[in-house]
């Protein structure tokens, strides 16, 4: 889910669907960018700097 909103996402239709067959947890919005750093990492590597502050924002927020 978390893939499908990192770059543009999908109709509004398409979320309430998956909603309503696959209640997400109350806590994704909370996790959501921690899914989303695996994908970034790829297109990072893949693709070069113009994700790092992508993932350099993730890294800060949930660092210790």
């Amino acid at each position: 889910m978390a893939f499908t909103e990192l770059f543009g996402g999908f109709s509004r239709q398409f979320y309430e669907a998956y909603q309503s067959t696959f209640p997400l947890t109350t806590d994704y919005e909370d996790r959501k960018e921690l899914y989303q750093l695996y994908y970034l990492l790829v297109h990072l590597n893949l693709f070069g700097e113009i994700y790092g502050s992508s993932v350099d924002q993730i890294l800060k927020k949930f660092s210790i």
